[in-house]
Parts: C-alpha cells; structure tokens; sequence
C-alpha cells in the first residue's frame, strides 16, 4: 500500500514538468511572432527618412483594361450608329406597315389635306364677307366636288360619244403607219409587220384569263374607289370647318417639351403646302390650256378629255408630265399621221420646258423648293408604296418635311443660344390650322431651355 502514493507523486511531477516546459514554449512562439510582425529600425549610417528598398519577392498583378476600352474607337461608332439605324429602320416598317393596312384611310385624309389648302381661301374671303363659317365651308365644298364631279363627266361623255370614230380613225391611222413603215427608209417589211401582229394577239390571247380577272376585281376597285370619295369628301368638310380645334388637340398629343416647337411648325408646314397645291393647280392648267389648243388645231380628236387627262397628271411631278404628253403624241400618230405626232410632240415638250424652267420657279418659289433629286426617288418610292396616289402625295410630304426640319433645326439653335431667357406668362399661340387660313402672326413664347428632370 505503501507503493501507490509514491508512483502517483511520480506521474503528478512529471506531468507539472510537461505543463511547465509547454508554458516556456508557448511564450516563446509568441515571443518570436511579435518580433516578426514589429518593423526592422532602420540602420545606424541610413537616415530614417530615406525610402527603403523593396522586398525582393514582389507578387505583380497584371491589371486588365475594360473590354469596351479595348474595341477600337471606330468600331464602337459604328456599333452605336448601327443599332440605332436598327432600331429606326424597325419603326419606319412598323409604320408602314400600319400605313399599308390602312392605305385607303390615309390616303383619304392626305388628299383632303391637299383639297382644304385649295379651298381654304375661298371659305376666308366668304367668311369676310359675312358669310357664317358653316354655310361659307359647305358651299365651298360643295362647289369644289361639283367641279370635279362635272370633269370627270365631262371626260367620260367625251370618250363615250368619240369613242366609235376614234377606233375608225385609229384603225386608217395604223395602216397610214404601216404605209409609212412599208416605204420608209428603216427597211421594214410586210413580213417583220405581220409577226408583229400575230405576237400582239397571241400576249393578247395568252393572258385573256388575267384580264378577265382584272374585270372582275374591278368591281371592288370601285367599291374602294366610291369610299375613298366619301372619306375624302368629310375629312374635306371637318378641316375647313374645324381644322383650328383639330389642329389643338393634335397639339396635346405632343410632350410638353417639345409643343413649343412644333407649335411654330405647324404655321410654317401649312404655307409650304397651301403655296405647293395652289402653284401646281396654276402650272397644271396652264399646261392643260396650252398643250389642249396645240393639239386641237392640230386636229387630233378629243383635245378637251386629253387637256383633262394632262391637268389631273400634272400633279405628279415629272412622271405625270411624261405620260401625259406621251398619250396625247400617240393619239395624234394613230389618228392623224407622223408629221401631226411630230408637231403635237413638239407643242408638248415646248410646253414643259416653260413649266420646268419659267412657271415653276416663278409661281412655286422658294417655299417648296426640292432638289430634282429627291422628288425623283419621292415619287418612286410614293409609287411603289401606294401607286399613284403614293406618287401624288410624295412630293408634298417630302416638300412639308423639309420646311419642318429646318424650322425645328433652327428652333434648337435659337433655344441653345438663349438658355437664360424668361418663359412668358400664358400658354403658347396655336398656329392656323387647316380651314382657318394664314391668321396673322401669333404670339410664340421665347425659347426656354430644356426641362430638367
């Protein structure tokens, strides 16, 4: 018994030996730690303040630019450029898109727009004379229908009652022609004429089912044709009548921010317009007049429908002058021979190169000046958008789009020059609208900077 305290007494010394090596040990880890983390003092011979060399182990990192950066400067112009030329191209053919669906509504109010700047006048000069605005817009429009609604009977009676002795006349007309080949010096023969002949009827025979089927379809043409009339006719009646409330709201649909501005561009847009549909109705019917006396002393048959024909064609620029004259040339060579084609083709070019180089420039003048240019590509492009009618009202559009982009480019020039000046008290003047005329010169407010947000 005598043995077990002293082997616990044994076991107990050595594990305070163990306990108290660990402790010495322990404070010496520590002590070596906090020896590492204080700074080295600087040497004897080095002052304090001089830099002291780097570590010799340095990690670099290498630091990469932003990709944006690292495009070349062009490319992400043309990045920037191209997605908003995306995005633009998009909305112009959702827009017309929507325009085909509806072709027949716009194109209505388009012509109605070109009617009212006609018959815009004569509804301010009754209203001087003391004549309601009511009565004063419905005998107006009355009045303008009924003229074109007598031309177009005027034309067809004409056709109607000549129609038997001009296929006479076009039949001796072409063997006149075919004498003349025969005997001319291009050294045509009876032959070459007859295969000629046989081609004609046989591209006449091959597509007899389409011009059955063009027939056919012609009656939903002028379905289409009558609704259009009608849609023309009241859109005609509401802008002489109301044009100024309409042309209001149309202004309320606009941000606030930009009002102003296209408030003092609806005035502008409506001049070049009204000054484009009243010179093209003079220098149409001074073609008509000229060209129509030409080719009826001349002896060609139905000189009035032809003169006709010219007026309406003269509303398509360039292209319409063309086909008009061309009819009236060809129906003088199948009626009356070579040399009457000759002179009637010389009355017509004579004719047009006034137009082209007197009239226009002096009735049209600076307001509605378009580079040749443009109204060629307008007048495709109007063409094979919407037909004829597209081809009539490119040159318009085209003529009010670049009144109002100067006027708008000329507004933010003068905005951004005169960023300090006071808002006038009330709201902004609205412009003549369609049936209320050139009014006289409306209070604009002065340009004011930009809202912040």
């Amino acid at each position: 018994m005598s043995r077990v305290p002293r082997w616990l007494g044994r076991v107990g010394a050595g594990l305070s030996e163990m306990g108290e090596r660990l402790d010495e040990r322990r404070a010496e880890v520590e002590r070596e730690e906090a020896e590492a983390d204080a700074p080295p003092p600087p040497p004897q011979d080095v002052p304090a303040d001089r830099p002291q060399p780097l570590a010799e182990h340095v990690t670099v990192v290498a630091h990469r630019p932003d990709p944006a950066q690292a495009v070349p400067w062009g490319v992400r112009v043309a990045a920037e450029a191209g997605w908003r030329l995306l995005v633009l191209a998009g909305t112009v053919w959702v827009l017309m898109r929507v325009i085909s669906a509806v072709q027949l509504v716009v194109l209505a109010f388009v012509v109605a727009l070109l009617i009212t700047a006609l018959l815009q006048p004569t509804v301010a000069r009754l209203k001087g004379y003391g004549v309601p605005r009511g009565l004063a817009t419905a005998l107006t429009a009355i009045f303008g229908f009924v003229v074109l609604g007598l031309l177009g009977w005027f034309v067809t009676w004409q056709v109607m009652e000549n129609i038997d002795d001009l296929s006479d006349q076009i039949q001796n007309g072409i063997d006149d022609l075919r004498d003349w080949l025969l005997k001319s010096p291009f050294h045509v023969t009876e032959k070459q004429i007859n295969q000629i002949s046989k081609n004609l009827a046989d591209a006449v025979g091959a597509n007899t089912d389409q011009i059955t089927s063009a027939g056919l379809e012609g009656v939903q043409v002028v379905v289409e044709a009558l609704t259009g009339i009608l849609l023309t006719f009241f859109s005609t009646l509401f802008l002489l009548y109301d044009g100024r409330r309409i042309w209001e709201w149309t202004l309320k649909l606009v941000p606030a921010a930009a009002r102003p501005g296209v408030a003092g561009a609806g005035p502008r847009a409506w001049r070049t317009l009204t000054a484009y549909v009243r010179g093209t109705v003079i220098v149409a019917l001074i073609d008509a007049i000229f060209i129509g006396l030409g080719i009826y002393f001349l002896g060609v048959p139905m000189a009035v429908p032809l003169a006709v024909f010219i007026f309406l064609f003269a509303f398509i620029p360039l292209v319409g002058a063309v086909v008009s004259g061309a009819l009236a040339v060809v129906v003088a060579l199948v009626t009356q021979g070579v040399f009457t084609a000759v002179m009637a083709l010389a009355v017509v070019l004579a004719v047009q190169q006034i137009e082209g180089h007197i009239l226009q420039p002096f009735i049209l003048g600076r307001a509605v000046r378009v580079h040749p240019l443009a109204v060629v590509l307008s007048v495709a492009a109007g063409g094979m958008v919407a037909g004829i009618g597209g081809a009539v009202v490119a040159v318009p559009l085209v003529a009010v789009t670049n009144t109002v982009v100067g006027y708008l480019r000329a507004y933010a020039r003068e905005t951004a020059t005169a960023p300090q000046a006071a808002p006038a008290s009330g709201p902004v003047a609205a412009p003549p609208a369609p049936g209320e005329g050139e009014a006289p010169e409306t209070r604009r407010e002065p340009p004011q900077p930009p809202a912040s947000h």
